[in-house]
């Protein structure tokens, strides 16, 4: 008989250990949900007629807030519009990297990715209101760059695809100072006046050099570049742990002739370079490239040489330097850049001013 008991005991051992196994079972998390970009880009489709159809933006468009995978990205030093803040965006297709090339050379983009720049204005009188003015697309097909300029409604709703160009009129402050400009919004043709080299469109701003530097990601401060290949936007094979890189030309802490180079590359070199709209002029203005005082026009005859400019940059004589003249007038005809602005760049000219005055020794 006791053995009858023992036979009980352990098989109430064994149901009461099988409930305690039950009570500590817990259900296995599903596969994690792995997020997807909203972003839609059908290369046979686009450019589409609004903005909102790319799906770029989160919640209130105007508010620009940046969809999944749309990365947020600045430049050293930005082309002067109109003293026009921009705010600019990479996005790619799922599993597309650009690959690095040099430091000074665009980044070559997959098939698919699309460079997204915004221009506004956040001191419109006459209360200091925001106004989103364009949104300029470049998307990259499987033949090259194409460009789609969106042009924002008054009420900050939505934007339109214009590829013919307008003007609208804005008053802002700039340094206490109303200034009122009709503002250029351009045609589709006229951005391929700056970005073609040969017969092949590119961008501008997108060089390791421009790039190299840290941005605020949501409070957490890195490296752009580093960024790109965390989001596998950028492969990191071949990217150098140091990169020569422009400045700030803003940033009165380095050196004087390293912020006029930064200034030039970014606001005239696309023009000024083999295979440009300009290649036929001598001055040579990427930023590798002025290493060499020559391809900086100092002491150089300028094609259309007058006694007023003798020289492209005359040392320490900025107001006989062509150069100086030509981005210290509006004048349709004499002005450079030629196009993206329709006001002075008071500060850019002071900076050639200020560089040109400090020259040693004098053009012969």
């Amino acid at each position: 008989m006791k053995k009858y008991y023992i036979i009980i005991a352990a098989l109430f051992s064994i149901f009461i250990s099988c409930g305690s196994d039950d009570e500590n079972y817990t259900v296995p998390d599903p596969d994690p949900v792995v997020p997807v970009s909203p972003v839609v880009v059908d290369l046979n489709a686009v450019p589409y007629p609004v903005l909102s159809s790319y799906k770029f933006f989160e919640g209130d468009m105007k508010n620009l807030q940046p969809a999944y995978k749309v990365i947020p990205y600045d430049l050293n030093s930005g082309l002067f519009t109109d003293y026009a803040s921009k705010k600019r965006f990479v996005w790619m297709p799922d599993g597309a990297q650009a690959t690095y090339t040099s430091d000074s050379d665009q980044l070559n983009f997959p098939t698919g990715a699309v460079l997204i720049k915004n221009f506004y204005y956040d001191n419109i009188q006459p209360g200091n209101t925001t106004r989103i003015i364009e949104t300029r697309l470049m998307i990259k097909k499987t033949d090259g760059w194409i460009f789609a300029n969106y042009v924002w409604n008054n009420a900050q709703t939505e934007a339109t695809l214009d590829p013919n160009g307008s003007y609208t009129d804005v008053a802002f402050n700039h340094e206490g100072t109303t200034i009122n400009t009709s503002y250029r919004i351009p045609a589709e043709f006229e951005c391929a006046t700056c970005h073609k080299v040969g017969q092949n469109n590119v961008s501008i701003g997108m060089k390791p050099q421009n790039l190299n530097k840290n941005f605020n990601y949501n409070g957490t401060s890195k490296n752009q570049l580093t960024k790109w290949i965390e989001e596998g936007y950028l492969k990191s094979e071949g990217v150098p742990s140091e990169i020569v890189s422009t400045v700030d030309w803003t940033d009165t802490s380095k050196p004087l002739e390293l912020r006029v180079r930064s200034y030039l590359d970014i606001n005239c070199a696309h023009c000024h370079a083999a295979g440009t709209h300009c290649d036929y002029t001598p001055m040579r203005l990427a930023f590798h490239e002025t290493v060499n005082p020559v391809n900086l026009g100092i002491c150089v005859t300028p094609l259309n040489a007058t006694v007023e400019q003798p020289f492209i940059v005359a040392k320490r004589q900025p107001n006989k330097s062509a150069l100086h003249q030509r981005m210290n007038t509006t004048e349709s005809s004499e002005m450079m850049p030629m196009l993206g602005r329709t006001v002075i760049h008071a500060e850019g000219v002071q900076l050639m001013r200020e560089w040109i005055s400090s020259m040693d020794g004098a053009c012969q």
